[in-house]
């Protein structure tokens, strides 16, 4: 008797079951990346250096702030600092899945490392969290959604680069990169320390708009950090205490 596919090709099912997870994120990430190759143009990069950008980088946030701080023509040091800051929370994402990677050999878990990001975390770590399924191959799963959202975010910055190009430098766009946070964000801010965490950061920005090299940016970021983190804590403090 023939068996099923998902027992005889494990891997390719894991991998095919991760791209299906991750294609509706992917789609609503394309308008993002379309932004970004408009931003990056905007912001002195050329067509090369906007795209080498996505490969390399491959983290949607850091790019939008690190092209606004090489059009501002801020010091290297604090766009990696900058940029480091605000891709702090990959330490946690990484935290939390080493437990199920850590048998990989290290190729594998440098290609995940790089594949890790918040909508491939999204999908990965849900299906992780399924002790039903076997943890043998679910690694393909993480790379089938890693490179789903890495092949998407590639060719929505070259579309972007490209309608950047035809878009005249009277329109001013900076305005989307408002729009873009805004869209992530908010849809987060379903717990009180979040949204203590976004309005503190908030409050700080605004408070530290006329520092030097957008240092504004890095205090917002470090605020709402701190806020959230205090105030998450005690929350948990506050749930363990009431068990």
């Amino acid at each position: 008797m023939p068996q099923p596919q998902s027992q005889t090709r494990p891997r390719l099912t894991q991998w095919w079951v991760g791209v299906r997870a991750e294609l509706p994120i992917a789609l609503g990430v394309i308008p993002f990346g379309m932004i970004y190759g408009v931003l990056a143009l905007a912001a002195g990069l050329n067509a090369w250096q906007a795209q080498a950008m996505s490969a390399i980088v491959f983290a949607g946030s850091a790019q939008f702030i690190g092209a606004q701080l090489l059009g501002a023509a801020a010091p290297l040091s604090v766009l990696w600092l900058t940029t480091a800051v605000v891709n702090l929370r990959h330490v946690l994402y990484s935290t939390a899945l080493s437990p199920d990677l850590g048998h990989l050999p290290r190729r594998w878990r440098w290609l995940l490392a790089y594949l890790l990001t918040d909508e491939a975390y999204a999908v990965t770590a849900v299906h992780y969290a399924n002790r039903h399924t076997a943890v043998v191959h679910k690694h393909w799963f993480f790379l089938g959604a890693g490179l789903t959202l890495w092949a998407s975010w590639q060719l929505s910055t070259a579309i972007g680069i490209f309608l950047g190009a035809e878009v005249p430098a009277s329109w001013s766009l900076d305005f989307t990169l408002a729009l873009t946070f805004i869209g992530i964000v908010v849809p987060a801010l379903k717990e009180r320390p979040f949204v203590a965490a976004a309005v503190a950061a908030g409050v700080m920005a605004l408070l530290a708009y006329s520092l030097p090299y957008k240092l504004g940016l890095m205090a917002a970021a470090l605020t709402g950090i701190g806020i959230g983190v205090v105030l998450e804590n005690r929350s948990k403090r506050r749930r363990q205490a009431n068990l």
